[in-house]
C-alpha cells in the first residue's frame, strides 16, 4: 500500500528519506519516512507478499526486485532494517537471515547506507519498553506520525518497518559526545601542550 501520487512531490522537499525494512520470508514490511527539519512524516508503507511463491530462491529474487524498486522510487538516504532475533529453529533463522541480506544487497546496489536494529531496540525507541507488542508499536506510530487509521494494513509488518525507520531517526538525532582519553598516557599523547614537565 502506497499513499496516493499527489503526495509524491513532498518527498523531494524532505531533508532526509529513511526506508525501514521488517524482513520476512512470507511477508516483508517496508515503510518510507520523510524528515522535514526535525519532524518525521510517513510517506508510504506496505508489505511484499511472498507466501504464494513456492521456491525459496525465487522469494529472494522477488525481495531483491521489490526493494530495489522502492529504493529507486523514493531515493532514500539511509536504510534501517530490523535484525533477525535468535530463535530455536535454525532453518527459519537461516531463511530470515538470507531475506535480510538480500534486502540489504538491494540497498547497497544503490549506495544506500544501512543501519541495523534489534527488535527490542526498536520497540524501546517507539514505546519506551523493549517488550512491547506489535500492536503497541503500531498504536504509538499512529499517534507520533498522525497516521490515518484507514491507511493501516491488517498485517503489522508495515508498521514494524516504519518503526525501524523512526528508531533510526531518533538514534541519528542523538548528539555524539567526544570520547575521552582511555588513560593518562592517552591524555598526554592527545594534549602535549597542556602537560608541564617538572
Amino acid at each position: 500500500m502506497t499513499l496516493n501520487d499527489n503526495i509524491e512531490p513532498t518527498v523531494k522537499g524532505a531533508d532526509r528519506i529513511i526506508i525501514g525494512i521488517d524482513p520476512g520470508t512470507n511477508i516483508m514490511g517496508y515503510g518510507i519516512l520523510g524528515i522535514y527539519g526535525k519532524k518525521p512524516v510517513m510517506i508510504a508503507m506496505g508489505i511484499i507478499e511472498l507466501n504464494k511463491i513456492g521456491d525459496h530462491y525465487m522469494r529472494l529474487a522477488r525481495i531483491y526486485e521489490r526493494i530495489l524498486m522502492l529504493v529507486e522510487q523514493y531515493c532514500p538516504d539511509e536504510m534501517a532494517i530490523e535484525a533477525p532475533f535468535f530463535g530455536k529453529n535454525v532453518q527459519s533463522m537461516l531463511k530470515l537471515g538470507r531475506a535480510q541480506g538480500v534486502a540489504m544487497a538491494a540497498a547497497l546496489a544503490r549506495q544506500v547506507p544501512i543501519a541495523e536494529y534489534e527488535p527490542r531496540k526498536i520497540k524501546q525507541a517507539i514505546t519506551g519498553t523493549g517488550s512491547a507488542s506489535k500492536e503497541q508499536v503500531c498504536e504509538m506510530l499512529v499517534r507520533i506520525l498522525n497516521i490515518p487509521r484507514e491507511s493501516l494494513l491488517p498485517k503489522l509488518d508495515a508498521t514494524d518497518a516504519l518503526g525501524a525507520a523512526l528508531c533510526h531517526f531518533y538514534e541519528s538525532a542523538k548528539p555524539e559526545f567526544a570520547k575521552g582519553p582511555k588513560s593518562w598516557k592517552d591524555f598526554i599523547a592527545r594534549n602535549p601542550d597542556k602537560v608541564h614537565r617538572l
